[in-house]
């Protein structure tokens, strides 16, 4: 069998038996794996697949009393994780990624490190949030204290700061804002690091949230961002 085959096979999924855009590219990606890595051999030009659309689908769009309920539902870090989110316009992953020098309080900013595109940002931080922060700093500060006590209180750092200030792993300012409950083993390196919170924690809270306040459609960390905006 040749391109033409190969193209029926793939058209036939799109076009008779309607399958998603992404089982389309599986069978084509299977397709590929076959020819090139067991048989030894290049397919051909496949440019007359007929390809499978993918859907389009419009973003979960919260009104503000819905998101007041949805807050009203949440509290201790899982709160104050939403609270960025909404309040600062953070993803989830750059609010997790957030270190304790990251937090400018007097000026009510907020340095967002490598976010979307690589690029460093500065945003606000959200008058809401600043009383329960900072008390939660109190606590990732005594948590810290114990970790350093035990030898440890070391957090990964970019290699090229890792190298040039070997200690700095260990200073305060460097320290993640949420810390995970559990130190672990870096699989990188085997050194023992208190690494930040997993995304699952504040993503499992929001649904929980959202079942607890009787909203109805799909909410995530994303959707608190886009009703931020």
């Amino acid at each position: 069998m040749g391109p033409p085959e190969i193209t029926q096979f793939l058209t036939a999924l799109a076009v008779e038996r309607r399958v998603s855009a992404s089982t389309q590219n599986q069978a084509l990606a299977a397709v590929l794996f076959l020819y090139q890595q067991v048989l030894g051999c290049e397919p051909g030009s496949l440019d007359d697949i007929v390809r499978a659309e993918r859907p389009e689908r419009l973003p979960v769009v919260l009104t503000r009393e819905d998101v007041q309920v949805l807050l009203a539902a949440l509290d201790g870090v899982p709160w104050i994780t939403a609270i960025l989110l909404y309040g600062s316009g953070l993803r989830l992953m750059e609010c997790l990624r957030l270190r304790v020098k990251d937090i400018e309080f007097s000026r009510h900013e907020l340095l967002v490190r490598e976010g979307k595109g690589n690029k460093d940002r500065v945003t606000m931080l959200a008058a809401a949030v600043v009383p329960n922060l900072t008390a939660h700093l109190e606590d990732v500060r005594r948590l810290h204290a114990a970790d350093m006590a035990a030898g440890l209180g070391r957090v990964l750092l970019p290699d090229a700061l890792a190298r040039k200030y070997p200690n700095a792993d260990r200073e305060w300012g460097w320290q993640w804002v949420f810390p995970a409950t559990t130190i672990s083993a870096d699989p990188r390196g085997g050194a023992r690091r208190r690494h930040h919170q997993h995304e699952t924690v504040p993503q499992r809270a929001i649904r929980e949230a959202r079942r607890r306040a009787g909203i109805t459609q799909p909410v995530g960390p994303h959707t608190l961002r886009h009703a931020s905006t």
